[in-house]
């Protein structure tokens, strides 16, 4: 049994406990959804099914795509159907034998005029649509990385650890004088290491622009490492799991405010690393590092981090929201990114991937504060 089946054999165990005949996964524009890729090994641009006898169907855009990557049990394409998803389920529904009126679960992403155009279609079986349904299972089966997932982050790991060492040299030496000189260059460097391409777009911002969580436009041609603070916030594809770092570069004599800040983001890193073990509350964390800045009169005014995987920002989550319940435990891969911004100051933020391991956790990348 390869991976991709028996992670659809615990979907389908929890399928059968539900009373839901089916499960219905879909990757379109305006709906993307990387469960797909990791139920199937299908990239995307696809409908897949999967039942609670643990059978799957696949209904790709592209066949000959579906072909090379996929590993499912039937693979049938969208064409068979006219390009129209009702027919798709209807057509699985006689196919995989579902019984008259078997309820089958659409994903919670499904607006709600598609939900009633599928109940109306569809007349031989029953709809659910639901936020903590097959979907919700499925993001908790992906914050749990696996052998094979982990061993995949250190190899990711080790690729932006090159590349972020290159642009300080870069930097260091006049290379890259702009913003677009270094996201040119990751953009670049990453798919000649064997990546797919970056896993979010890089957002580079000289002192004049890194005042913001995330700049406006990304990236520009305006300087950047020049006196001051710089904030690089990128991450990389590989096999389509994402790292995420950031990088900050102070250039200069630092007044006593931006030095503060750099102080302070530094010391809310270290302390929220050290808490990084199983079982530690994720909203605990955040309310630590929350009380760092709250101290100094200080705002963090973004969550401190996030679970990181096929998407960028997935469970687990580690922010101090009340209705934060997450716990970590071994296998989750995090985000520890504390940040401070202020519109004169500009900003600077520290982000690193962390894994979490049996007895405590393993910092995956090596970003850092760049003092020049």
């Amino acid at each position: 049994m390869d991976k991709y089946a028996k992670r659809r054999a615990k979907l389908a165990s929890w399928l059968e406990s539900k009373g839901i005949a089916a499960a219905m996964f879909e990757d379109t524009e305006g709906r993307r959804d990387p469960s797909i890729r990791y139920l199937s090994g299908q990239p995307g641009d696809a409908v897949l099914f999967v039942t609670a006898k643990g059978r799957s169907v696949l209904v790709p855009w592209d066949e000959n795509m579906a072909a090379r990557y996929a590993s499912v049990d039937r693979i049938v394409p969208y064409g068979a159907y006219g390009r129209q998803a009702s027919k798709a389920i209807e057509a699985m529904a006689v196919d995989e034998g579902l019984a008259h009126g078997s309820l089958v679960e659409l994903p919670s992403a499904t607006p709600y005029p598609v939900f009633v155009d599928y109940a109306a279609e569809v007349e031989n079986l029953d709809f659910t649509c639901r936020s903590d349904g097959a979907d919700e299972f499925v993001l908790g089966l992906r914050a749990v990385k696996d052998e094979a997932e982990v061993e995949l982050y250190r190899r990711a790991a080790a690729i932006t650890d090159e590349v972020a060492d290159e642009i300080e040299r870069m930097v260091r030496e006049g290379r890259a004088r702009t913003e677009a000189d270094v996201a040119l260059f990751i953009e670049r460097a990453c798919r000649e290491r064997g990546c797919e391409g970056t896993g979010f777009d890089t957002l580079a911002a000289g002192p004049g622009r890194s005042f913001g969580i995330h700049a406006f436009p990304n990236y520009t041609a305006a300087p950047f490492a020049t006196e001051g603070l710089s904030i690089l916030d990128f991450g990389l594809k590989l096999d389509g799991y994402t790292t995420d770092v950031t990088m900050t570069f102070a250039c200069g004599k630092l007044d006593p405010k931006r030095e503060r800040m750099v102080e302070l983001v530094e010391r809310a890193y270290a302390e929220a690393v050290a808490m990084c073990r199983p079982g530690t509350a994720t909203r605990d964390i955040a309310l630590r590092v929350d009380g760092i800045f709250d101290g100094a009169g200080m705002k963090m005014p973004h969550a401190l981090g996030h679970g990181v995987g096929l998407e960028a920002h997935e469970a687990p989550w580690v922010r101090s929201r009340e209705d934060n319940l997450w716990k970590l435990a071994p296998g989750h891969v995090v985000t520890m990114e504390p940040g401070l911004y202020d519109p004169e100051a500009g900003g600077v933020r520290l982000e690193n991937d962390v894994l979490i391991t049996e007895n405590g956790f393993e910092v995956l990348t090596k970003s850092r504060i760049v003092r020049l």
